[in-house]
């Protein structure tokens, strides 16, 4: 579990300093990424850069893990506290959500997001 604290800090610090290879070296190259902010998955690593890169254009977004375990499932759970503002900076979130991670080769595979 110890390997999991890392690559969870590690991509979490590097998500919200929007340092985007970074975080692709957390996720495997055939990674399904939930587009919360539009609907449906980006797949692979230049879909999820394309993603984030029209994400941020409108909204800041701010996740901050504040706790994980393993699921019977095997999938990794990660509780987030997530800020989200426009440009403008008016405040949209502020609350928990979880997000599911399936892990394969030691990278996340797929992450989905689950309101608590």
């Amino acid at each position: 579990m110890e390997y999991y604290h890392d690559l969870i800090r590690k991509a979490y610090a590097a998500f919200n300093a929007r340092d985007i290879p970074t975080v692709l070296t957390t996720l495997h190259p055939e990674v399904r990424w939930s587009k919360a902010w539009e609907g449906d998955y980006a797949t692979g690593h230049d879909e999820v850069r394309e993603y984030w890169l029209r994400q941020w254009q409108e909204l800041n977004p701010q996740v901050m893990p504040t706790g994980f375990k393993e699921r019977e499932d095997g999938r990794l759970e990660v509780a987030v506290h997530q800020i989200v503002r426009d440009k403008q900076g008016q405040l949209l979130f502020d609350g928990p959500v979880k997000h599911l991670y399936t892990i394969e080769d030691k990278l996340f595979k797929q992450m989905d997001i689950e309101q608590v």
